[in-house]
């Protein structure tokens, strides 16, 4: 038994014309081929909605249904006969073109009524490289960007000054035309207007009827503090303008932050290898080591200290974007073996070497590997 065209909208069957019109617009949204790739099932759910919708929305239509149900329509092929759809007046351009506006330019934040849609101007790309002080202190950047901005002489228009655009008497204003193809009925861009809805008879000198220049715009970007490669960055309505009047598109701002020669950035922590003389291992001491914020910080490096020792600077690292944390800075000592020794000096360590055992480490080594082999 086929089910029941109330139910399959999931309305009851005294709703109103356009409470039965918003429940079908969510359906057929929900269910609609190009959002469910491959699901027969959302596929087979769609052309249900779609007949259902087709038969309820008409007012003579309705009236057979509810008094006869779907055996008034016996003769038009509905969802499991021929054809999928119902091949008696299915104007598909008519029941989807506003669905198809809703899915395809809701999200755009410009489409405009009548097919202005495609008058939106261009997102653009700015790639601006920052240093590792920048990110981690945060700064207001000055960018140039090549870009198109609203004709200042017709005011965005396209049409000289004195004039205004009319009506596009091919669409009526609505930038589509539609055409009968066999059992459906296809809209496509006026070719009149391109889309507009509208026609100049006078173009403007200026920006020969497209409604913008290109010129280069200066733009202020406020960096904060903490960003990382890769960050991106979108002012909203800084990209190129839109044709005749028609919204701007955004502009997105690619960070990359430059490497630095004492500093690596791993996350929120940062890391420093600091070199330190043999006699500073040995002995002990302390030293001062930098930071981002461009104070010295004064560790102590305890006696025998060795290559790789780490010590930790709390909350000395990068922050943490729209927080109140921060990483830590990790120090890592290497001990610098002495080079280009004069005579006194080399005759020094052989008897600093003569005096005592210093490397316990370097003897236990090399008795295992004697023990190993069996050596005296």
């Amino acid at each position: 038994m086929a089910q029941d065209y109330y139910e399959l909208l999931g309305v009851n069957r005294t709703a109103s014309a356009d409470d039965i019109k918003k429940a079908f617009r969510k359906l057929a949204m929900q269910h609609h081929p190009d959002r469910n790739s491959g699901n027969k099932d959302a596929e087979k759910k769609f052309k249900e909605v779609n007949h259902a919708y087709d038969v309820l929305k008409d007012a003579e239509k309705r009236a057979a249904y509810d008094r006869y149900g779907a055996a008034a329509f016996e003769g038009g092929h509905g969802p499991g006969g021929p054809g999928g759809f119902n091949a008696q007046g299915f104007d598909f351009g008519s029941v989807f073109g506003d669905i198809f506006e809703e899915m395809f330019n809701g999200g755009r934040g410009g489409a405009r009524p009548g097919g202005r849609a495609d008058m939106r101007g261009q997102d653009l790309r700015f790639n601006l490289e920052i240093t590792l002080e920048q990110a981690y202190s945060g700064t207001e950047a000055t960018v140039r960007v090549p870009s198109s901005v609203s004709c200042e002489a017709c005011h965005g228009s396209g049409a000289e000054p004195g004039s205004k655009p009319h009506q596009c008497p091919t669409c009526h204003g609505r930038g589509r035309i539609r055409a009968q193809q066999g059992f459906f009925t296809v809209e496509r861009t006026c070719h009149a207007c391109h889309g507009a809805g509208q026609v100049i008879d006078k173009p403007c000198k200026v920006c020969a009827g497209q409604g913008r220049v290109r010129r280069e715009k200066t733009l202020k970007v406020n960096i904060p503090a903490g960003v990382e490669d890769g960050t991106r960055i979108r002012l909203g309505g800084e990209g190129e303008a839109g044709t005749r009047g028609g919204p701007a598109g955004d502009l997105y701002v690619f960070l990359s932050v430059r490497r630095h020669a004492l500093f690596e950035r791993e996350g929120p922590d940062v890391h420093c290898r600091v070199p330190i003389s043999m006699v500073q291992a040995t002995l002990g001491g302390s030293i001062e080591v930098p930071t981002l914020d461009g104070k010295a910080a004064r560790i102590n490096v305890p006696a025998g200290a060795q290559s790789g020792h780490q010590f930790r600077l709390r909350a000395k690292g990068m922050p943490v974007m729209r927080s109140t944390q921060r990483g830590d800075m990790y120090i890592e000592v290497t001990v610098e073996t002495p080079t280009n020794l004069t005579a006194k000096q080399k005759e020094l360590l052989k008897e600093f070497e003569k005096a005592g055992k210093t490397s316990p480490e370097a003897e236990g080594f090399f008795t295992k590997v004697k023990e190993m082999f069996g050596g005296d």
